[in-house]
């Protein structure tokens, strides 16, 4: 059972939107819960952002029967202040069963304590709301922002970088460790149940194949002469044993299909199958790379077993020659916002969606765009054509250096101003990456990668929302202090 929020007062405590806050303070859960105080203070914008909750949370069950849950309130709160503050689950649990005005705003009193905030329960709601729910609410938040700042929604300057998977480093080997650590108990699971033998010593082969990588990764590590000749025979060990034991999967898979089973080892061999194909293809780029001396391309390679949508990625950056993630791309406008965001395809580029998310930027600042500044990452004649095709004024510098120095001595005062601001949002992506935990995800599979990526840039625009709203109103405290610059 769950309802929007609870319309009962409580003499416990103050109502949300007169939640007393300590603006003295400089942590980042201040402004953030300034922004949640406001939008409900706000009712068209609060019932239009809990209904977009609502229909996830309870998408395919009732809301009047059941066991009480979280209300779409406090689902907001918690999915806000999450990543908004970077924190982790057990954090999260500590602050809403310990923070005074968090509670307050959650609309929660001192005196409640049957309340339960255990993490797994956090988590578990959470993970009801989809990411295009998060980036509905987010455009719900961005447009109140433009209203309470108008001049904000004119001018934007837009980024991309790589936000990391929750993997390892990926090897082949360890890779090849990876498929066999799921495939093998998966089909000691599957012969037990319908009594096939085969498989009893499944754990001696798992054990096997870990001696062998983790060999493979000492000789790598040490680097000593001939060291290439001795990873292949290593190598060659290692793939033996794996598509043996990769065919004798195979074989099961036929077995079992001859056989009536229940729908749990339907599911189980449905894993296998898609482990297998992983597995096999890991090792056929294994055998291409290390065995045959070939150069695969990216978009042929496997980087994790678990998080199969990651892509490796060279950008020339010395710190992090080497970025195992995805590329966002991030508009921030005038105020400080993240008005607009874009999880690249795993094959795209920067030059590649810039035309088509401008489209949508400007779809979203409701055609108010008139300045958009970018990188030379960005740039080709055909961008540049297009761009000053949606809004009035692209500054796009080119790729080529005698190019670039040819178009600024020629540009107009608007590009010059355009290019000295444009650093800015240099800042706003290392806010959302050490800030609101976008420099690493900490949630598993592409689905809950891109929730979580949504998850931040909501906490971000509450903060930067709250910050607006505290400079206005107090503006000689510590929580209104900000040493960036508008756009």
């Amino acid at each position: 059972m769950r309802k929007p929020f609870s319309r009962q007062g409580r003499l416990d405590c103050s109502a949300i939107d007169n939640v007393v806050l300590n603006v003295n303070c400089r942590h980042e859960l201040i402004p953030i819960l300034a922004g949640l105080r406001h939008v409900y203070s706000q009712p068209n914008l609060r019932n239009r952002i809990l209904r977009l909750i609502a229909q996830d949370v309870n998408h395919n069950s009732r809301r009047d029967v059941g066991r009480e849950g979280f209300d779409d309130w406090q689902i907001l709160v918690l999915a806000s202040v999450r990543l908004g503050c970077n924190f982790d689950y057990d954090e999260l649990q500590d602050l809403a069963e310990q923070h005074r005005a968090l509670r307050e705003i959650m609309g929660v009193g001192q005196w409640d304590v049957k309340t339960s905030f255990n993490w797994r329960r956090i988590r578990n709601t959470l993970c009801l709301i989809k990411a295009e729910t998060v980036d509905a609410i987010t455009e719900l938040v961005i447009g109140e922002g433009h209203r309470l700042c108008p001049e904000a929604a004119k001018k934007v300057r837009a980024d991309s970088f790589v936000v990391e998977t929750n993997i390892h480093y990926p090897t082949e080997s360890s890779l090849i460790v990876d498929g066999m650590g799921k495939l093998l108990p998966l089909c000691a699971a599957i012969s037990s149940e319908l009594d096939i033998s085969g498989w009893r010593q499944h754990e001696h082969l798992l054990r096997r194949m870990r001696n062998i990588a983790i060999t493979i990764s000492r000789v790598s590590a040490a680097k000593r002469a001939g060291y290439q000749k001795r990873l292949q025979g290593l190598y060659r060990r290692l793939l033996q044993r794996a598509n043996k034991i990769l065919a004798r999967a195979k074989e099961l898979v036929n077995q079992v299909s001859d056989r009536e089973a229940s729908i749990a080892t339907l599911g189980k061999i449905a894993d296998l199958l898609g482990y297998i194909k992983l597995t096999t293809q890991v090792c056929s780029t294994a055998q291409r790379r290390v065995i045959n001396g070939e150069t695969v391309p990216n978009d042929e390679k496997i980087f994790s077993i678990f998080e199969t949508h990651t892509q490796l990625y060279r950008r020339g950056k010395q710190a992090e020659p080497n970025q195992f993630g995805r590329l966002v791309m991030v508009y921030e406008d005038g105020a400080g916002f993240i008005s607009h965001h874009h999880l690249l395809p795993r094959d795209a580029q920067d030059a590649d969606v810039v035309v088509e998310q401008t489209r949508v930027a400007q779809k979203c600042h409701k055609g108010r765009i008139e300045d958009a500044s970018f990188d030379r990452g960005f740039y080709s004649p055909e961008n540049e054509r297009q761009l000053k095709s949606i809004i009035e004024h692209a500054c796009l510098p080119k790729r080529a250096p005698g190019q670039f120095a040819e178009q600024v001595q020629t540009a107009s005062v608007r590009f010059h101003q355009a290019r000295r601001r444009h650093p800015g949002v240099e800042s706003a992506i290392g806010a959302l990456q050490f800030g609101n935990g976008l420099e690493r995800s900490r949630d598993h599979t592409e689905t809950g990668f891109e929730r979580y990526i949504s998850l931040a840039i909501l906490g971000r625009n509450l903060h930067v929302l709250g910050k607006l709203l505290i400079q206005r109103q107090a503006p000689e405290t510590a929580a209104a202090h900000s040493r960036r610059k508008p756009a």
